[in-house]
């Protein structure tokens, strides 16, 4: 007993008291192989060495918690180029040439929507209601091999082994879990796109194929699986926990040659394997007198280049969806694209959720996806939520409409848009007048003050000016009643027998929405209440980092992704300075320019005037390409556990933050971004 006690004072004192010593230890301790115990132990000794002794204090820091975003996008190109192979077909030309072509199957044949196939076990621990699942099951795992390889020298198990140790360590019942993990192994696995082509065309050809994997599932499970995956049969399968022998070992390509040779019944025959482990699947096959292909495991490929600083499952999935599309190989994407796909597509996915999630939970009768911004979240909505459609709207509305119709009211802040944002930055008197539609006031504006039209408005005298405008302030409203009363006719229709609505935007003080709210329930006594749906807020660095919080306070404001009192560090990282809100603009900005105004037409009705789209359609509507790619990806896996169906807000900023990081102006110039004045 007494030993027992001194043995874990020991092992608390060396492997517990610094996180980044045992998040190490741990690493090396539980890889898997059979002298893992022995290397732990030496490598935890040097650690606590370096860190106590020579005073090396960065192994003290934790690896896998990082307080931020460590790690940088690649900029020097698309990212997919760097894993664009040969078109299929080329390849299984060369595969061809062989008499026997054997496949590994899992990261070649078949992919997992996870960047750690572990994770899996987060789902089965799930429904088991079983806290910890995942760690005990590979806990399991390991024991089953230790176990295996005392009684028989190998540590090739089944499931059923695994699952006879687990059973006998917990209150879990062995068959029904077993059967469970094999079900959400054919649910979740899916075919890889390169490889599918590449069996295709070789089934085309008439070749033989094989498969050799090293793998607790047996043959029968494994065909099951590709089957599902849609491979047609194949000749054979060798299964390293059904034969005893692995690629791991390399005796397996033994046995593989032997049983061939037996099957095919032809002289020398010649053998090429297609698998993703380097050891495994490349030198040992040589090694056997097999040629080889290395297929890149994705996850390994994308790994760099992938946010590690977000929880644990839906960093998995994101991880695993964005590796798998980008980096099998088939094709090579534009910048655009990768940019919604890997940046935006978890963000709109987020978003939405919460969106829905309000909508179900607040009696909700009414979405308005405001422009532009709401043009992809409204698609994207859409898509995840079909029953919704009809009370979906994509409502043009603008900061710049807004301020005119709602002037009378929110006066500071009509001045502040259209003279003090203005100051020193090179804006003629004419040029301002006719953003204020108040053409016809230029010329008494410069007899009265003296300046002419070109005169520029500046810090000297912007005053002046205001009080021209102040002094004839019901002529200033009158020249927006027909834009009122326009926008009546627009959302009287949208808004009809509507009690209550929310207006998303992509923030940031929420001033649309509120706004909106004004003019709807007091200049047009409508009734509808509508309360503000925005991803971010105004921050720490913002001038006025405080102007929404009592709507924020009392709920009229909610935010998705932080504001002062929620995800605070976030609140104090994101950095409008520093572009930051036009990384998130870039994702959503529509394909057409922004409301000018509503107006009246001859025949009474409303026309939504429009200004010039000043960026690139083609580069938006690519960007947008990528970000519902991802968003019909993702939804093919969260829709099969409830697990992946919110998507946290700081999880969504932890993607973005790369690019925050390390992307500057001339990044966002090269995916077409809009004159930032022009941005609303």
């Amino acid at each position: 007993m007494g030993t027992r006690i001194l043995a874990d004072k020991v092992y608390s004192a060396l492997v517990n008291q610094v996180p980044g010593i045992r998040e190490r230890y741990r690493r090396v301790r539980y890889r898997g192989n059979k002298t893992a115990r022995i290397e732990a132990w030496i490598y935890l000794i040097w650690l606590n060495t370096a860190y106590h002794v020579f005073r090396y204090r960065k192994i003290g820091a934790s690896e896998k918690y990082p307080y931020y975003e460590k790690k940088v996008l690649y900029t020097k190109g698309s990212e997919s180029s760097l894993s664009k192979r040969e078109k299929p077909e080329q390849l299984a030309a060369e595969l061809a040439k062989y008499d026997v072509i054997s496949f590994d199957v899992f990261d070649t044949l078949v992919l997992r929507p996870f960047s750690s196939p572990p994770d899996l076990f987060f789902l089965l621990g799930d429904e088991l209601k079983y806290m910890d699942f995942k760690r005990i099951r590979m806990e399991m795992e390991w024991k089953a091999r230790e176990r295996k390889y005392k009684k028989e020298g190998s540590y090739e198990v089944s499931l059923d082994e695994i699952y006879t140790v687990l059973a006998e360590e917990t209150g879990i019942d062995k068959e029904s879990a077993m059967k469970r993990e094999v079900e959400l192994e054919y649910e979740f696995c899916f075919a890889n796109p390169y490889m599918f082509r590449v069996v295709s065309e070789l089934r085309r050809l008439g070749k033989r194929i094989i498969i050799t994997s090293d793998m607790y599932l047996n043959t029968e499970q494994i065909r099951t699986l590709l089957g599902r995956c849609g491979y047609d049969e194949f000749d054979e399968c060798y299964v390293s926990c059904d034969i005893g022998k692995s690629k791991s070992k390399g005796d397996l390509y033994d046995e593989v040659k032997k049983s061939e040779k037996k099957a095919v019944k032809k002289g020398e025959l010649t053998f090429v394997h297609i698998g993703d482990n380097y050891i495994a699947d490349v030198e040992n096959s040589k090694k056997h007198g097999f040629a080889n292909i290395h297929y890149v495991n994705v996850n390994a490929a994308g790994e760099q280049y992938r946010a590690e600083d977000m929880s644990e499952i839906t960093g998995s999935v994101y991880r695993g969806i964005v590796n798998a599309h980008i980096h099998n190989g088939l094709n090579e994407y534009s910048r655009e694209y990768e940019y919604g796909f890997i940046y935006g597509g978890l963000f709109v996915t987020g978003y939405c959720q919460f969106i829905h999630e309000y909508v179900n939970t607040h009696g909700i009768q009414k979405i308005l996806f405001l422009a532009r911004d709401g043009y992809v979240l409204k698609k994207a909505y859409e898509l995840l939520y079909p029953e919704e459609a009809e009370i979906c709207e994509y409502v043009y509305w603008s900061r710049l409409a807004a301020a005119k119709m709602a002037a009378g009211y929110f006066k500071y802040d009509y001045f502040r848009r259209f003279l003090h944002h203005k100051v020193n930055q090179g804006y003629s008197l004419k040029k301002i007048l006719s953003s204020m539609e108040l053409e016809d006031m230029l010329e008494e504006l410069c007899r009265r003050t003296g300046y002419t039209q070109n005169a520029e408005l500046t810090d000297r005298n912007v005053e002046k000016v205001k009080q021209f405008f102040m002094m004839r302030w019901k002529r200033v409203l009158d020249h927006y009643e027909e834009q009122l009363e326009a926008g009546r006719k627009y959302f009287g229709e949208i808004l009809d027998g509507c009690g209550k609505a929310v207006a998303v935007d992509i923030g940031w003080a929420g001033s649309g929405a509120i706004a909106l709210d004004h003019i709807v329930n007091r200049i047009w006594k409508m009734d509808t209440e509508i309360i503000g749906v925005i991803a971010g807020t105004n921050t720490c660095h913002n001038a006025e980092p405080d102007a929404s919080e009592t709507f924020l306070q009392t709920g009229k404001l909610v935010s998705y992704m932080y504001s002062q009192r929620e995800n605070r560090d976030l609140w104090k990282f994101h950095d409008p300075g520093k572009g930051h809100n036009l990384y998130w603009e870039l994702l959503l900005g529509a394909p057409h320019g922004s409301l000018k105004g509503f107006y009246l037409r001859e025949d009474g009705k409303c026309e939504c005037v429009l200004k010039e789209e000043t960026g690139e359609k083609g580069k938006v509507m690519e960007i947008q390409r990528g970000i519902m790619a991802f968003v019909r990806e993702y939804e093919k896996v969260s829709s099969k556990s409830r697990l992946l169906r919110a998507v946290s807000g700081r999880d969504t900023y932890a993607a973005m933050m790369m690019v925050e990081g390390e992307v500057n102006d001339k990044f966002l110039r090269e995916l077409g971004k809009i004159d930032r004045i022009n941005v609303e």
